[in-house]
């Protein structure tokens, strides 16, 4: 059966210069795409930038970073193994606020920079602690949106969010490029290895009560996946309530509480949602007679 559903596309581009966000091309406003009914906030007219699409994704959100002598987000010493860098968007934890988790080995300093960067998006950020493990330093923020001191439930911000973070680690561990699916899109080191997608897909829906599901999804990551995953789940009527999103090395990892009709999504449900993500996050080039 084909599938009737259109992808939405955004495009933004980081300069590295100080973290600051400066648009190159033409600006474009484009109308919110997310239902009322969603878990997540219905957005406000989105502006965009025209910049030419990368060819790996349906949504292109381009921030490009450039080499630095000056490393001030912290020691970049130099290993025999580059850690995995590891930046969680978690909007489970807390009702009142999204938390971010940064991690990158025991290379990360204070995070100011990124900090200043994320500020830049209109957003109040607050450190709330730091902690060792045995993988390392672990940055944990507060953030919230600075007009309304409220989360952020916006997916492109989010995905925003996710981006500058990634664009400040390249721009300040340029060695974090290599370990980074989108280091291909705008590092100075592409992965050394590329993710077949159709090995990595792994996609799973269970019940979470009776009133809603747990959807996990792990992929290959791309620019403007998280945008990418909401507007699929929300297009065919499903509510997405909260969720975590997670890029680890070349892999990105979302688990969303979702339910429709206020209730546990059913096994048919179940598979049409499944069946969607699979389709739209298939190799690009795959040929559609394969389906």
């Amino acid at each position: 059966m084909t599938l009737a559903m259109a992808v939405w596309s955004a495009g933004l581009h980081f300069s590295a210069a100080r973290s600051s966000l400066r648009p190159l091309e033409k600006t474009i406003c484009t109308a919110p795409f997310l239902k009322a009914s969603s878990g997540f906030a219905a957005t406000k007219p989105f502006c965009i930038l025209n910049t030419t699409r990368l060819s790996y994704s349906g949504t292109t959100i381009i921030p490009r970073a450039a080499p630095v002598t000056d490393v001030k987000d912290g020691n970049q010493g130099e290993t025999d193994t580059i850690p995995t860098p590891v930046v969680i968007i978690d909007q489970d934890s807390d009702p009142d606020a999204t938390m971010v988790e940064i991690t990158f080995g025991d290379r990360l300093g204070a995070l100011l920079d990124t900090m200043n960067a994320l500020k830049n998006l209109g957003l109040n950020v607050v450190k709330a602690n730091v902690f060792l493990d045995s993988s390392g330093k672990h940055n944990k923020f507060s953030i919230t949106k600075a007009d309304t001191g409220r989360k952020v439930e916006e997916p492109e911000l989010l995905e925003a969010i996710r981006l500058t973070i990634i664009n400040n680690l390249i721009q300040y561990h340029p060695e974090s490029s290599s370990q980074l699916a989108l280091g291909a899109a705008f590092g100075l080191l592409p992965p050394k290895e590329q993710v077949d997608v159709d090995i990595a897909t792994h996609i799973n829906i269970s019940d979470d009560g009776p009133d809603r599901s747990l959807l996990y999804v792990e992929t290959a990551d791309r620019p403007g996946l998280l945008v990418d995953l909401v507007k699929i789940i929300t297009d065919i009527n499903i509510a997405i309530e909260s969720g975590e999103f997670d890029t680890e090395g070349l892999l990105a990892k979302a688990k969303f509480h979702v339910s429709y009709n206020g209730k546990a999504i059913s096994k048919p449900l179940q598979q049409v949602l499944a069946n969607s993500l699979r389709y739209f996050l298939r190799r690009p080039t795959t040929e559609e007679s394969s389906f």
